[in-house]
């Protein structure tokens, strides 16, 4: 006998209106598709069927199976919606806490549209970080103007997308978006056309790292971008700058490091591209050299206050002489490179300081009035023995400040370890062999000293007493007993050439 499964489908009343279709399945009214799909195949199905209910045949149970499966492997080769990751993650269920003023709102959209997925609320903050979310389209338009109208920042890094006109579609309603992260999504592939660009015009900072996006995306983005402020195009493989047609003034913070710019021809160009540029972050570049002499780099960066070239191939003190050659420059990052690997960490930042004089700020330090001038002084005294060819240009101006100096003395501080003393006993001069005397450690004990002048004075060591003369002040204070048995030897202040006077206790 075969077997049946009965399933109670609902039908509609042929006088009702039918529904009108959504523009994206997406979008369609919950549960509709799934039931659209169902009726259907209740259609062809056996024709044992009564009114309301329809038997199904194993084969047939085992058809549907197979077009439910390949409906969900097409939703996930085509990914998850905008829409989508907002409703799963903010909803009320998962994300409960409402936000106080400024905070964020919960948003209820004044139209919802028909087949929404968000229920009646969702609990939505200003800044919303969908990264890893496995989005790759935007969704329904509507629904993200109704829920996201108040967004200033949204992290969309980690994601599928690598369409520019679904992100497009995003941006364009989200009228207040301030901060874009789009950091680590496959965007190589395709160009961004003007129309998409437009979208962007109100961000203000832009994070694109680790996304491979063309040149003409990124001069797309800067043109169709008239307040963009921070850029972020680190790891995308870099290893030449394309000119750009037109400048983007505006921008006053770039993040290029992690790739291959190894020429300063490449840097100069973004000094064409960016002419207002505050900080330039070029870190892990191994930069080879600065090319330019000291009247273009004036004009190359005429704003430029930070510069970070951590871990370049700078190798050479003249590319850090010219560093002075920018007029507003105030902070440098100077680590790793090759032309410090020799120094001290103390010559490292004596001499970098001495031959930066404009800067306040070094390796993310704060460089004091104190320290800027030990450095210098430090910095002739370090080149006293080069030759007058080898002296570099700042060495002539630091003379001229605060003269030849002379070398400073060395007075070692340092708390001595030993002391060679005289041992009498007796009024007997203790002879050792070779040198006369004896070689006291001074971090031991009055106690440890006296079993180490057992075998010198041959007296037990609870029949001695003993006795600390200073050479220099035995005619005024006269000797000093060592009485107590823990006290450590250094506190006598013993020197070489102090004496010893061992007296045997009488009965």
């Amino acid at each position: 006998m075969r077997d049946f499964i009965v399933l109670i489908c609902i039908f509609f009343h042929p006088q009702q209106p039918p529904r009108k279709a959504c523009p994206e399945t997406n979008s369609r009214p919950q549960g509709e598709s799934h039931l659209l799909e169902t009726s259907s195949l209740l259609t062809l199905s056996s024709p044992n069927s009564h009114a309301g209910v329809v038997v199904l045949s194993s084969a047939d149970q085992e058809e549907a199976a197979m077009l439910e499966q390949g409906a969900t492997q097409m939703d996930q080769e085509r990914g998850r919606t905008f829409m989508e990751a907002i409703s799963e993650k903010y909803s009320p269920e998962n994300f409960p806490y409402r936000r106080g003023p400024g905070m964020g709102v919960v948003v209820v959209p004044v139209v919802a549209p028909q087949g929404s997925p968000m229920r009646d609320r969702l609990n939505l903050p200003s800044i919303l970080v969908l990264n890893g979310s496995g989005i790759s389209r935007a969704g329904d338009q509507g629904e993200i103007a109704a829920f996201c109208a108040h967004v200033i920042e949204l992290d969309l890094s980690h994601n599928t997308l690598q369409d520019w006109r679904e992100i497009s579609k995003i941006v364009s309603n989200i009228p207040n978006l301030d901060f874009l992260n789009l950091s680590f999504n496959p965007l190589a592939s395709v160009a961004l056309g003007p129309v998409s660009g437009e979208a962007f015009c109100g961000v203000r900072r832009l994070v694109l790292n680790n996304t491979q996006v063309s040149w003409d995306t990124v001069f797309t983005l800067t043109r169709d971008m008239p307040e963009l402020e921070e850029l972020f195009l680190c790891r995308n493989k870099y290893d030449s700058v394309l000119a750009a047609a037109t400048p983007c003034p505006t921008l006053r913070l770039l993040h290029i490091t992690d790739n291959s710019l190894h020429d300063w021809e490449e840097v100069r160009k973004l000094g064409s591209i960016f002419p207002s540029l505050d900080t330039l972050v070029m870190a892990n570049n191994n930069l080879a050299s600065i090319q330019d002499s000291g009247v273009v780099l004036e004009g190359l960066f005429p704003n430029l206050r930070s510069i970070n070239l951590h871990n370049s191939g700078l190798n050479r003190w003249e590319d850090i002489e010219k560093l002075n050659s920018f007029p507003k420059l105030e902070e440098v990052r100077l680590q790793g490179i090759p032309l410090l690997q020799t120094y001290t960490n103390t010559e490292r930042r004596s001499l970098m300081i001495a031959q930066l004089p404009s800067i306040s700020s070094l390796n993310g330090s704060v460089v004091s009035a104190g320290e800027r001038e030990d450095a210098e002084r430090f910095f002739i005294r370090y080149h006293l023995d080069y030759p007058e060819e080898e002296l570099p240009y700042r060495y002539h101006c630091l003379v001229t400040k605060y003269g030849k100096l002379e070398p400073l003395a060395e007075i070692d501080l340092r708390p001595r370890c030993l002391a060679l003393v005289e041992v009498h006993c007796e009024d007997k001069v203790v002879q050792k062999p070779k040198n006369y005397q004896v070689n006291v450690r001074l971090d031991q004990t009055v106690a440890e000293l006296k079993k180490q002048l057992k075998e010198v004075v041959q007296l037990p060591t609870n029949h001695m007493r003993v006795y600390y003369i200073d050479k220099d002040l035995c005619c005024v204070f006269g000797p000093e007993e060592m009485k107590y048995s823990t006290r450590a030897l250094h506190s006598y202040s013993i020197r070489d050439g102090d004496e010893i006077l061992v007296v045997p206790k009488t009965k």
